[in-house]
């Protein structure tokens, strides 16, 4: 049963004004891709600069590939609740985009939608959502029913209207309208989301590398492209005069492309896409805004994908519809520098091609990782996970078995949709 639409305000922040919110979302990088993170492969000096002025939280754990992780950033909810396909959102899902507008917020969004199932998907075309159906007032977006390119020449849909932008670079496009939308909204509350085309291969020469050769290369050329963009929207945000009143959150969606290989901390990472593992897990977030973040700090605090919701709704002064299941909890406090209620645990529930992918649920925390079939790992010690850590073996290992199965058990135990076309 659908809920039915629905906004409390709440007294949380006294009487502070709601937050305008930035959430800026790479495609296909994970944290050994960034400066701030240890990685020397590549330059990322504005996300950089936005992780020493901000906070930067360690553990953050996307879904393994892209459309499940944009299902559960939107909504809240483990996949278990509400996937159906991939590149598809349900038409019933209630969103943050919903959830804002309706508090009184301008929403736009801007980047790679892949939620409504484009053309190329044949028979399953069409049997997402569309963004203006999502909560977005204004949208300016490529692959939403048709696909096209999404570099040089895209094909972007904005405003309910698909058009081929000829000789220009789709992120700057995407950025252009990014940085308008902060600068109309400066004096009312506003959401932007900008779920990134960069740096999703196929990998290409940028407008400023145009000799990038190798793929790694372009892959390089195109994460510097990816950097200048974020610093384009939080210049918008300071030269709009709303820096004090924004909240700026940067992550991405999932691990970095499996052909890319990337050097932190002395050694090399290989990307790990779609695999349950760190590799492709493990994703950059840095929170950003002078006059909300209580900035230079770095926290150990576990982050799930389905926090972001309800970190947004508190920064907005609103919550969920009464009935409505949120399995994330807010860490806007953390980011004030407050205690907060940091998760114990991260669930993930991954199943991101019905039919042909064979479902993975795990729980994680800071250290070790229990998959639902009971192979514990040591994820510090053993990032790929070669050695099963056997019962017994200590007793802290067995009380976090303990705790980590009773973090499983208490999700659902089969998801609540299925793809009938699966």
């Amino acid at each position: 049963m659908v809920c039915v639409l629905a906004v409390v305000a709440t007294a949380s922040f006294g009487q502070q004004r709601p937050l305008n919110v930035v959430l800026i979302m790479t495609d296909d990088v994970g944290v050994e891709a960034f400066g701030c993170y240890g990685g020397t492969s590549y330059e990322t000096p504005r996300i950089d600069a936005l992780a020493k002025e901000g906070v930067r939280f360690r553990h953050c754990y996307s879904q393994p590939l892209c459309t499940p992780s944009r299902v559960k950033i939107m909504s809240g909810q483990s996949n278990l609740r509400n996937y159906v396909r991939f590149s598809v959102l349900a038409p019933d899902q209630i969103t943050f985009g919903h959830l804002l507008q309706r508090a009184g917020y301008r929403t736009a969004v801007v980047g790679k939608w892949q939620l409504y199932a484009a053309e190329h998907y044949g028979k399953l075309a069409g049997t997402g959502v569309l963004p203006e159906k999502a909560g977005f007032h204004e949208h300016c977006l490529w692959q939403v029913d048709k696909l096209g390119p999404r570099y040089p020449d895209p094909l972007i849909r904005e405003g309910g209207e698909n058009s081929k932008r000829e000789g220009r670079y789709g992120p700057d496009v995407f950025t252009e309208r990014a940085c308008a939308f902060v600068k109309r909204n400066a004096e009312r509350p506003f959401l932007l989301y900008f779920p990134m085309a960069l740096v999703h291969n196929p990998f290409k020469p940028t407008p400023d590398r145009p000799d990038a050769k190798t793929r790694q290369g372009k892959f390089a050329a195109m994460m510097a492209y990816m950097d200048q963009c974020v610093g384009r929207i939080v210049d918008a945000v300071k030269e709009a005069g709303v820096a004090d009143r924004t909240l700026v959150l940067f992550t991405s969606d999932n691990g970095t492309n499996k052909n890319i290989v990337s050097r932190m901390g002395g050694r090399e990472v290989k990307g790990g896409k779609g695999l349950p593992n760190d590799r492709g897990t493990h994703v950059p977030l840095v929170a950003w805004g002078p006059g909300v973040v209580k900035g230079g700090r770095v926290l150990d605090d576990l982050i799930d994908f389905s926090d972001f919701m309800p970190t947004l709704l508190e920064a907005a002064h609103a919550k969920a519809p009464e009935g409505y299941v949120l399995d994330g909890r807010s860490f806007l406090p953390q980011v004030r520098g407050e205690k907060g209620s940091p998760r114990e645990s991260v669930f993930v529930w991954s199943n991101p091609r019905p039919g042909k992918t064979q479902p993975v649920r795990f729980a994680r925390d800071q250290r070790f990782k229990l998959y639902g079939d009971g192979r514990l790992f040591d994820v510090t010690a053993d990032p790929e996970e070669h050695t099963v850590i056997p019962a017994g073996a200590s007793a802290e290992a067995d009380l976090v078995r303990e705790r980590l199965r009773a973090a499983i058990d208490r999700m659902p135990k089969r998801p609540a949709r299925t793809d009938p076309d699966s």
